[in-house]
Parts: C-alpha cells; sequence; structure tokens
C-alpha cells in the first residue's frame, strides 16, 4: 500500500510517499481503508523529533525510524480484530490510530461516523476534540467563569469555543483580524493579537483561566491576566514548565472524547469546518502549512 513515511527527523522535505506492507488489526483494534487523515500540529512534531528528550511524553509521540506519519482518520472499516464486537467491516468510522496518512491504517480508538458528517469533515474531529475536552477540564474553568483561548481559530480553539458555550463558560478568543467574524460565530468575544493585547483582553472582562494553543510566547501574559500559572494550560509551548504552567501533551481518553464528540454534533452543537484538503502526495505540503498556523478549522488528507 501507499503510506506517506520519513526515514530521518526535519523539515516537510523529509516527508516521502513511500510502499510499504499492509497493516493488520490487533487485539481491541480495527483496520480502515482510510478515506481522508486529520492533519495536526503533533504530527509534524514528531517528524521533527521535538519529543526525543522530553520524558514526559508516550512512546507515540517517537518515532522508530522509517516511521508512518498522521494520528486521525476518517474510513471505511475492512478488518476487525479480536475482541472487538462494536463494529463491522463496512461500517464507516473515525477515530485514532498510527500512521493514518495511508490507504489503510490501524484504529485502537473509534466511533461511528455521524451522518451528518462527510468523511472529509470526520478525519478533523478525534485529537482535536479529546484535547479540547482536556484541556478544557486541566483548566478548572467552571459554567459562568471566563476562559481566555490565545490562538483561538485553529481546529482546537474552534473546539473549545464551541463546547465552552455549550457548558455556559464565557470565552474570549484571539486570533488574526481576519478570523475576528469567525471567532464570533462561534459565540466568543474576539479580539486580535500582537501589541496592546493583554489590555484589549482586560477590556473584555476578568479572566478565570487561559489555554496557550499556538505556542507564541505568550504564557507569562497569560499567568499576569489569571494571576495562577496553574490556571493557564499550553498544548503547544514546550518551554511552559518554566513558568509554572502545565503542558498538556499526553492524550487522554478517546473513546470518550468520541462519543463525546458524536452527542455535540447531534446536537448541532460542534462543528468543525475543513479549511483545505491535500492528496497524499501533497503530505509535506499540508503538514508545512499547518506549522505556519493562520487556519480556521481544520487541514485534511483526502485518500
Amino acid at each position: 500500500m501507499k503510506r506517506v513515511s520519513f526515514a530521518e527527523y526535519g523539515g516537510p522535505d523529509v516527508l516521502h510517499l513511500t510502499e510499504v506492507e499492509e497493516p493488520h488489526a490487533g487485539p481491541g483494534q480495527i483496520r480502515v481503508a482510510v478515506r481522508a487523515a486529520g492533519v495536526n500540529p503533533v504530527d509534524w512534531r514528531i517528524r521533527e523529533g521535538q519529543f526525543r528528550q522530553a520524558q514526559q511524553f508516550p512512546q507515540t509521540h517517537f518515532s522508530e525510524l522509517p516511521s508512518g506519519t498522521g494520528q486521525d482518520a476518517a474510513g471505511v472499516v475492512d478488518e476487525v480484530g479480536p475482541d472487538v464486537t462494536t463494529v463491522e467491516v463496512g461500517d464507516r468510522v473515525f477515530g485514532r490510530g498510527s500512521s493514518t496518512y495511508a490507504e489503510f491504517a490501524v484504529l485502537s480508538a473509534w466511533a461511528r461516523i455521524p451522518e451528518s458528517l462527510t468523511f472529509e469533515e470526520a478525519a478533523g474531529y478525534p485529537s482535536v476534540v479529546e484535547t479540547a475536552l482536556r484541556i478544557i477540564r486541566q483548566s478548572g474553568v467552571k459554567s459562568g467563569q471566563t476562559l481566555l483561548v490565545s490562538g483561538a481559530s485553529g481546529g482546537v480553539g474552534s473546539a473549545v469555543l464551541q463546547i465552552a458555550r455549550d457548558r455556559g463558560i464565557k470565552a474570549i478568543g484571539t486570533a488574526g483580524a481576519a478570523s475576528q467574524d469567525y471567532l464570533r460565530g462561534l459565540g466568543a468575544l474576539a479580539t486580535t493579537y500582537g501589541e496592546g493585547w493583554v489590555e484589549r483582553v482586560r477590556q473584555l472582562g476578568q479572566v478565570d483561566a487561559a489555554l496557550d494553543l499556538a505556542g507564541s510566547g505568550v504564557i507569562p501574559d497569560l499567568v499576569e491576566l489569571t494571576g495562577d500559572p496553574e490556571r493557564v494550560i499550553s498544548i503547544a509551548d514546550l518551554t511552559a514548565p518554566e513558568h509554572g504552567v502545565r503542558f498538556s501533551g499526553v492524550t487522554g481518553n478517546v473513546p470518550q472524547a468520541l462519543v463525546e464528540a458524536c452527542d455535540l454534533i447531534a446536537r448541532g452543537r460542534l462543528h468543525i469546518p475543513v479549511a483545505k484538503t491535500y492528496q497524499l502526495t501533497e503530505a509535506a505540503a499540508a503538514q508545512a502549512d499547518s506549522q505556519a498556523g493562520h487556519t480556521r478549522g481544520r487541514r485534511v488528507i483526502v485518500i
């Protein structure tokens, strides 16, 4: 089968479309014929080797080279491992696995795709929703309080703002000037980043907790705004612990996150748009664009 792989750590140019043996589902796993794969920041961070020296990250954040890339996929079940009874061959599913930029991939967590979603849309949800739910919980923010989301227009930010709205949490989002209406459409109070942004946030209200989704060096400002480093969570800045801030890089309960995602989608409370699609041969461009940021929604590779 065809799979996007890398044989050395480095920039997008180390990614190549290769021919490899098909994977097979083990106990508690399924294999899917991939129709679309989500592009996540963790994909290019692993490709660059950013996590190799950080002991707090699981083995899934390292790679034996050569390695595939990608964690999220949507597709059609074509092989069911031992002890799996929740799906059958032919079912449409989305979920989390490994080496998902490929024609076939093994998933370890999955759910049936809601009827309202295409494969391309569904591929953008698994990691994004799991991350959003996890960091909202870790921030400790409650209904009636205010959550500041720095870098709010991407996939995780889009999910965070909608989940916050569903839970009665007031959200303030920062993003570029072109994304202000997008953030407001997701229920947030919006402001731009850049010079003077801290004061602009203060004018929008007291901040009870904050999330750093972009890794743009704003952690000291977020600590200042919340008054407590324990009320700040980062998923993008590996230096966060130096400021007393938690870096949340370890995956939580993906099956439960998929259940919650399906519920939110069914109730019309969550929709993450696909900003751009790519072919397998364009995987390097997809990761380069992901690293550059400035996305409203998700980037997805279509197989």
